[in-house]
């Protein structure tokens, strides 16, 4: 069964941290370029942040430059995001893809989401 599974999400206070992984199974992530959406609620899902299949480049949201790093860890076939400095604008559903192939467009295979809530 192939499946990509979010983890790592929660509630943190403004200026905290948090690291989400996305693991696959039933397929490998190796070469492939990975994707971090996200949805709040009454908006539409918007891009946070991509790596290609090769590691050597990533792209990110205007809004989260600087504060969140995208990373490939090829040996546990995961990809994480670590999310510094969050802000209460943050708080959505984080949702991570696998593309078809290298380059950060047509993702296929989806993951169920992970609550982020940055509150004080």
């Amino acid at each position: 069964q192939l499946q990509l599974v979010e983890s790592g999400g929660g509630l943190v206070q403004p200026g905290g941290s948090l690291r989400l992984s996305c693991a696959a199974s039933g397929f490998t992530l190796d070469y492939t370029a990975v994707g971090w959406f996200r949805q709040a609620p009454g908006k539409e899902r918007e891009g946070v942040s991509c790596i290609s299949g090769s590691g050597l480049s990533t792209n990110y949201l205007d809004s989260v430059k600087g504060r969140f790093t995208i990373s490939r860890d090829n040996a546990k076939n995961t990809v994480n995001l670590q999310m510094n400095n969050l802000k209460p604008e943050d708080t959505a559903i984080y949702y991570c893809a696998a593309a078809r192939g290298a380059y950060c467009v047509g993702y296929v295979y989806w993951g169920q989401g992970t609550q982020v809530t940055v509150s004080s």
